[in-house]
């Protein structure tokens, strides 16, 4: 027996907000805040990484002595609190305080930027800021800058960069007042001198390298969302062009539906012997016609349901509580003239929950899976639907299995696609127009579920529905209780 999961939930866009254009100077605030949370998630993990380095100081001391780190105590302990209080400060402006002038999302995240190089450059002066590769750490925010600021505001990052990188070396080495001198005060200073001289030339090349670095990934940025912008016009020109076809459709199955329905009442006519007397070849003729115009008239209906339940996913429609248990009963009482026509038991056996969604929808949805599942059994077989909570996630699932034909396992991850069927599907109902599943498809996206299919070849099918968020009917009545 194969296995296939489905879900089409919609993504959020995938593409770049609105604001992260080339040419944009100010970023959205939407962009900000993603940009600011995921800052902080980055932050617990350097706090992590000090932690670490801070028992790695006290067990290996020695060790890291040798390779040039001689400051290890007490100050990552400085750091990790202040990023820490830097970390709440910047939760609780984005979860708990309203935006306003003053804290917008733009400045939570200069203030994270600025307090980030400040603690870095701490980092840089105990690890040791030319002994060991501490200021490479600089190039990451950067990097990021660039990804996700303007290319002046990176610019502005990387400036900052290079100033407290600078001011850091200038501190240690006292290069402050050798600056202003033009030859030492003590002769015997001349090691020390080479030796910040030294510094100095580290200095210039590693700001020039971050000044590069900039030059690099900004114009590599800009490249990215010039084809981002591209990729946004393309999709919308492919969404307005599905939304094109799709009014298409709808126009011509109209066009056809109006002739065909003449065609069928004027041949009723005729086998009602309203017209006169007609012999039994074109009567058996008419009814061949009839039974293929009438399979025409099907495939028509079924193309105007998908059509406008795609142009309900663009719309806005409203949700409401619904009574699952009344939709599959509905559904049940249409089609039992059908099952009982080839002797299939519908026997229905389900915990009542109700739902958040389209409630015409559902019923399109049930009422296709269980004809599905009625037409596709053997005759005098049954069709059982049984539905489950799960109290602890909130969600339902309502299973409709079935004693037929089944899906075989090449077949079964494309059964919802538009004009598909399976070989043994045609010849065992040749009335099928491929679109009954589509359309449960489509009302599965427009209302977020999960379906689970399972099948095995002449065996039979079982299609699982899931449903998220569900709430049971004593739910419902304390809820409308408290709202009274």
């Amino acid at each position: 027996m194969a296995d296939v999961e489905f879900s089409w939930e919609k993504p959020k866009n995938r593409f770049a907000p609105p604001g992260t254009g080339v040419n944009s100077q100010k970023l959205s605030d939407e962009v900000l805040i993603g940009n600011a949370r995921w800052f902080i998630v980055f932050r617990w993990a350097v706090i992590g990484a000090l932690l670490l380095f801070q028992l790695l100081a006290i067990i290996f001391s020695e060790i890291l002595t040798q390779i040039g780190i001689t400051q290890q105590q007490g100050w990552p302990i400085v750091v990790i609190i202040a990023l820490l209080i830097a970390n709440g400060s910047y939760i609780y402006a984005l979860d708990f305080r309203r935006t306003t002038k003053y804290n917008s999302p733009s400045i939570n995240i200069w203030c994270q930027i600025i307090v980030d190089l400040l603690c870095l450059s701490i980092v840089v002066h105990y690890v040791g800021s030319t002994a060991t590769p501490a200021p490479f750490f600089y190039v990451l925010h950067i990097a990021l800058s660039c990804i996700f600021f303007s290319t002046r505001e990176s610019l502005i990052v990387t400036l900052l960069v290079c100033t407290m990188y600078t001011f850091t070396l200038l501190i240690e080495n006292s290069m402050f007042y050798q600056l202003f001198l033009s030859a030492p005060a003590d002769p015997y200073t001349s090691v020390e001198i080479v030796h910040e001289s030294r510094a100095l030339l580290w200095m210039f090349t590693l700001d020039m390298l971050f000044i590069v670095i900039w030059y690099v990934v900004s114009r590599l940025t800009i490249v990215v969302r010039t084809h981002e912008r591209d990729l946004v016009g393309a999709y919308e020109r492919i969404t307005l062009g599905q939304v094109e076809k799709d009014q298409y459709a709808v126009l011509m199955t109209h066009q056809l539906k109006a002739p065909l329905d003449a065609i069928r009442s004027k041949m009723n006519l005729i086998k009602g012997g309203y017209c006169g007397e007609v012999s039994p070849e074109i009567k058996d003729v008419l009814l061949k016609i009839d039974k293929r115009a009438s399979g025409m008239a099907s495939l028509i209906m079924d193309v105007l349901k998908l059509e406008r339940l795609k142009a309900a996913a663009r719309s806005t429609n409203t949700l409401e509580h619904v009574n699952i248990e009344a939709v599959i009963n509905k559904c049940v009482d249409k089609l039992s003239t059908i099952a009982k026509s080839r002797q299939i038991k519908v026997e229905v056996s389900i915990q009542n929950f109700f739902a958040d969604g389209i409630l015409d929808q559902f019923e399109i949805l049930f009422e296709n899976i269980i004809l599905n599942a009625i037409t596709y059994s053997h005759d005098g077989t049954s069709v059982e639907i049984t539905a489950v909570i799960d109290k602890q996630n909130s969600s339902a699932t309502v299973i409709v299995a079935d004693h037929g034909i089944g899906i075989a396992d090449k077949d079964l991850p494309h059964i919802f696609d538009e004009y598909f069927y399976t070989p043994m599907a045609v010849l065992h109902n040749r009335a099928s127009s491929g679109i009954g599943l589509s359309i449960v498809k489509t009302v599965a996206e427009n209302n977020k579920l999960h379906i689970k299919v399972s099948s095995q070849p002449n065996v039979g099918t079982t299609f699982s529905v899931v449903f998220q968020g569900v709430k049971s009917p004593s739910d419902t009545e304390t809820d409308t209780g408290q709202l009274q």
